[in-house]
């Protein structure tokens, strides 16, 4: 029978009276999206979009909402939920319900509902775009700017934008879960959100889902409390890509982390792709339960290592391209702020943005001495004054010489190498001449020092190992 305006207005008046009895989040949860579809003289048809959400208005609202009709119109005695295309009702709710994992206590459904994830293209005037839940309120974002393009790869990142490109690439994971790990503002963020825009671009039917552990934390709490772990379960557990950052936040939340395990197992059962960061490698995630961290090392772990002098380079030229030309620093500025803050990324991008509205504001030219002077209090925080000394002896006591042979003249590669090495990191890490380097080491010659300096150089662009041992070397020191 055609709904006439008698009972679209019992229907509003029905919908009113729960909405006010239920509260607004489980009615925007579960009962906004229902419809009135017939209406017969004792008994009306609601429809709603899935047999998930059949399933739980049934059993947690059916009761009420008869009673609320009938004290709108006595004459009702059923009210049928029904599916939003005109299907009977089938039992995929009932085996939704009665699955491992159906209720607040098991593992996975064993039947996955599709959930409504959509990645959308920021607007011209929106540098975000939102992956959207069922629920209006759930909107983990992807920023614009976080693309593979716009990530600046160097030594101490290649094999983790490697691994993320070949995971984004592919529409089956081979080496499932990834897992980046390294100090924070390196880059991790930035890689998990490139794989989510590029699976976007070029496999748009695949659903990605990015988010931080503390937001999966925050949703799996806002679940028990609402008694929605049925939503939870279908938005988190049927996911093609689920993208989670900052994993080490779970650390010794015992009931989230059981969460998260079951929704690990459930994805990787189905092929789905997982790709976790962390600040630190699985092993050293302290708080992480131990099957947890078994499940994250079972995959692939890449890690980010701290920048190096030339990486910073290339990443303060690639921002400051955002710049009007007018405004952007000299290669000379730049290479200023590499060598003195030899910090993350994040702040040397907030290093570049003081600099260029400090030029914008006062109308002064970016230079060397007026950049130092602005940066003067996060340069202090980097800069001590090191000694030729104190360089010999960490290198001696890192290659297991002695301080005394990086005075001596001996021609043997063991000792030649760290005294070149040593030579370098004096050049690079204080403001003494080359002159007095060369003086320190035996009475050498500053050509000696020059020849030292452009061979570390050399092998640095050649061999990685090598360059990852001076790196260690320039942090000990603390540069």
């Amino acid at each position: 029978m055609p709904v006439h305006g008698g009972f679209e207005n019992q229907w509003n008046r029905v919908r009113g009276a729960l909405r006010q009895e239920v509260g607004d989040g489980p009615f925007d949860s579960w009962l906004h999206s229902m419809r009135l579809q017939r209406a017969h003289s004792d008994r009306v048809e609601l429809s709603v979009p899935s047999s998930f959400i059949r399933h739980k208005v049934e059993s947690r609202y059916g009761t009420r909402l008869r009673e609320l009709w009938q004290t709108e119109n006595p004459k009702i005695e059923s009210i049928e939920i029904i599916i939003e295309d005109g299907q009977s009702p089938t039992s995929d709710a009932q085996n939704l319900a009665t699955a491992p994992g159906g209720g607040t206590n098991g593992a996975e459904a064993s039947k996955p509902v599709e959930p409504t994830l959509v990645a959308e293209e920021a607007d011209e005037n929106d540098e975000e775009a939102g992956l959207e839940g069922p629920r209006d309120d759930l909107k983990f974002r992807l920023v614009s700017r976080y693309t593979f393009d716009r990530f600046v790869v160097g030594p101490s990142n290649e094999f983790a934008y490697a691994t993320a490109r070949r995971v984004a690439e592919q529409h089956t994971p081979t080496m499932n879960p990834l897992f980046i790990h390294g100090p924070s503002g390196l880059g991790k963020s930035h890689l998990l959100q490139a794989i989510g825009w590029h699976i976007q671009k070029t496999q748009p039917k695949r659903r990605v889902l990015f988010l931080s552990a503390e937001q999966f934390m925050y949703e799996f709490v806002r679940a028990l409390r609402h008694e929605d772990i049925f939503t939870f379960k279908e938005r988190f557990r049927t996911v093609d890509v689920l993208l989670m950052d900052d994993i080490q936040f779970i650390a010794n939340k015992d009931r989230t982390q059981d969460e998260f395990f079951h929704t690990f197992n459930a994805l990787v059962d189905q092929n789905r792709t997982i790709v976790v960061s962390a600040d630190a490698e699985p092993s050293n995630l302290e708080g992480l339960a131990e099957r947890l961290k078994s499940r994250l090392k079972c995959g692939l772990v890449a890690d980010i290592l701290p920048t190096t002098y030339e990486l910073r380079v290339s990443i303060l030229q690639e921002k400051s391209l955002e710049f009007a030309e007018k405004f952007r620093p000299p290669a000379r500025v730049l290479e200023f702020v590499a060598h003195k803050l030899p910090t993350n990324v994040r702040e040397l991008e907030g290093a570049l943005n003081r600099i260029v509205a400090h030029a914008e504001l006062v109308n002064r030219p970016i230079t060397i001495e007026s950049v130092h002077e602005l940066l003067q209090d996060q340069i202090s925080q980097f800069e001590r004054h090191i000694t030729i000394d104190e360089i010999q002896r960490v290198v001696a006591e890192h290659f297991k010489i002695r301080v005394a042979d990086m005075h001596s003249h001996r021609r043997m590669r063991s000792i030649t190498r760290p005294r070149q090495i040593a030579m370098y990191l004096c050049k690079e890490l204080t403001q003494r001449s080359l002159p007095e380097i060369g003086r320190k080491f035996g009475g050498r010659d500053h050509t000696t020092v020059i020849h030292a300096v452009r061979k570390v150089v050399e092998l640095c662009s050649e061999d990685v190992a090598f360059r990852e041992e001076v790196d260690i070397l320039r942090r000990k020191l603390g540069g």
